[in-house]
């Protein structure tokens, strides 16, 4: 699992590849739209980007890529991921949708505004309803750029990473995104020790389904 990358900025794509250099390698990370503007001002800087390493499939044969999503803080990534759990927001959908900052989404979430989410690109009436609704009392601690140190969301933290990308194995597996995290944070909760999505997605087939 990779969660955090540095390295030096070659360029930034319009469409969201960075390719970040780190020692001989260079790697190819995909990146929120909200962060291109400011990337493309970091170019040849040495930069941080805390990461999400998943397998991405190919529409044809059975192949998988491996993927990394690059975001500029945990506070980021862990909105991403938050977001990522509503029906029928796949991770490449979100780059794209994510075009604004996590604390401005986060309020029109909080706010029920879904005037403010159909104004992100690939965010329709449909989707905008259904953020809100799977989402709404869940965004307190990415309001206003303020980590609320009493909210729910904070204890879980250190475990979004290994959350997510046993998530993208499940997914991968032919899970649907809502059903793959339901079943890591059942799985997880019931083993805290587990630091490998590996070992999180062996557990997860010898339990049986969490009731919803």
């Amino acid at each position: 699992m990779i969660s955090r990358l540095s390295g030096t900025l070659e360029c930034v794509t319009d469409d969201g590849r960075a390719m970040l250099q780190s020692g001989p390698i260079t790697y190819e990370v995909l990146v929120p739209a909200a962060d291109i503007a400011e990337l493309n001002g970091k170019e040849g800087r040495e930069i941080v980007f805390h990461t999400l390493h998943y397998l991405e499939g190919q529409s044809q044969g059975a192949s998988m890529l491996p993927r990394l999503i690059g975001f500029s803080s945990d506070r980021d990534r862990s909105f991403f991921v938050l977001f990522t759990t509503v029906k029928n927001i796949g991770y490449r959908k979100a780059l794209r949708a994510l075009q604004r900052p996590c604390s401005e989404i986060a309020s029109a979430i909080a706010a029920k505004d879904t005037a403010a989410l159909t104004s992100l690109p690939e965010i329709g009436k449909r989707s905008a309803e259904t953020i809100i609704a799977e989402l709404h009392g869940k965004v307190d601690a990415f309001l206003d750029g303020i980590v609320d140190p009493t909210s729910r969301v904070t204890p879980v933290e250190p475990a979004v990473p290994l959350i997510a990308d046993t998530v993208a194995m499940l997914t991968a597996l032919g899970e649907t995104m809502t059903d793959a995290r339901r079943r890591a944070e059942h799985a997880l909760a019931a083993n805290p020790d587990i630091d490998a999505p590996d070992q999180l997605l062996a557990v997860i087939y010898t339990m049986k389904e969490p009731v919803t």
